[in-house]
């Protein structure tokens, strides 16, 4: 009876909370922001930030500061294969809606980083009685509502590159993998959501400085391995299952396998709720190897949405 419940929820595909997948050079979906008064493709100015609350970050550049001209600004957000420019399009295909706030703005020489709160979202991935048995049967759990759930289902319905963070002072290191981080495109902007519990975040936030390193997927199980370092102590470098190399400027532990990576001055921090905002100027960019494919993670009701529809993401 299990299996023939399964099979009618998600067919094949085996259940993951989260996919992981290759990157794709392009993605089917995009995401817009609708001020009321404009709708923008931010696809590749918008990252998560913070998880609780969930706050998005949204950059407006300089000489676009019109587009959020409210007080505090209040706006929609949709993820959707609709095109560029069509509301309607957009609204007919897409696959989630929020509702986002103005919490704060961080001002910055060359444009205005807004941090958005979400405060409500719709999906429309699958139809409504199969997502809400996938929640029942594989999701549901204490803490986690169906409104929580959806917070993650929007969040993660764009793919969300993990990279590298290198930290070293004195004998004391870290490195583990992060995907609540961007950079600004064709800026020397950077930025990180970090956990305030990392036991880390108190000694970057003493020196100001980190390294992120872009790596490609098939190093998979060893990335996400390194993720128990967020809350434990790593072990001795020589113990890693890989060798590092130190970057140039700083001279913190890059992985041998990785593709490039940057050295990060942090020029602010802010505590966002289980987050602490680092914004941050690129000092020093090193490219290791040629163009490497990434890997990215999505939620699994998006993943499987997207597979039903003909568009599958491939599984790194």
């Amino acid at each position: 009876m299990k299996r023939l419940v399964r099979k009618i929820l998600v067919g094949d595909t085996a259940f993951c909370r989260y996919a992981k997948i290759r990157e794709p050079a392009e993605t089917h979906e995009r995401v817009y922001l609708d001020t009321g008064d404009a709708v923008i493709d931010v696809s590749r100015e918008q990252w998560i930030l913070c998880m609780e609350p969930f706050i998005f970050g949204i950059w407006i550049q300089k000489g676009r500061e019109g587009l959020i001209a409210g007080n505090p600004l209040k706006c929609r957000m949709y993820i959707s294969a609709g095109t560029a420019g069509d509301k309607r399009r957009i609204l007919k295909y897409a696959e989630a809606s929020l509702q986002l706030d103005q919490v704060d703005l961080l001002k910055d020489e060359d444009g205005i980083l807004v941090l958005l709160e979400l405060k409500n979202s719709r999906i429309f991935h699958l139809d409504f009685i199969r997502r809400s048995l996938i929640y029942m049967r594989y999701f549901r759990e204490p803490g986690l509502s169906f409104q929580r759930f959806k917070s993650f289902v929007v969040a993660y319905s764009y793919p969300r590159r993990i990279r590298i963070v290198s930290f070293l002072h004195g004998d004391y290191y870290n490195i583990f993998p992060m995907d609540l981080l961007g950079e600004v495109t064709g800026q020397d902007r950077f930025m990180l959501g970090l956990q305030c519990k990392n036991i880390t975040l108190q000694r970057i936030l003493e020196t100001r400085q980190l390294v992120v390193s872009e790596v490609p997927y098939r190093y998979r199980d060893i990335i996400y391995g390194l993720g128990k370092h967020h809350s434990g102590h790593p072990p001795p470098l020589e113990a890693l299952p890989f060798h590092v190399k130190a970057s140039e400027g700083f001279g913190f532990p890059v992985p041998e396998w990785a593709e490039s990576y940057r050295e990060i001055r942090i020029l602010d921090a802010r505590k966002l709720g289980s987050h602490m905002l680092l914004w941050g100027e690129v000092v020093a960019t090193r490219q290791l190897t040629g163009h490497l494919a990434h890997l990215s993670t999505v939620h699994f009701l998006h993943y499987l949405d997207q597979k039903n529809k003909g568009y599958p993401y491939s599984l790194a």
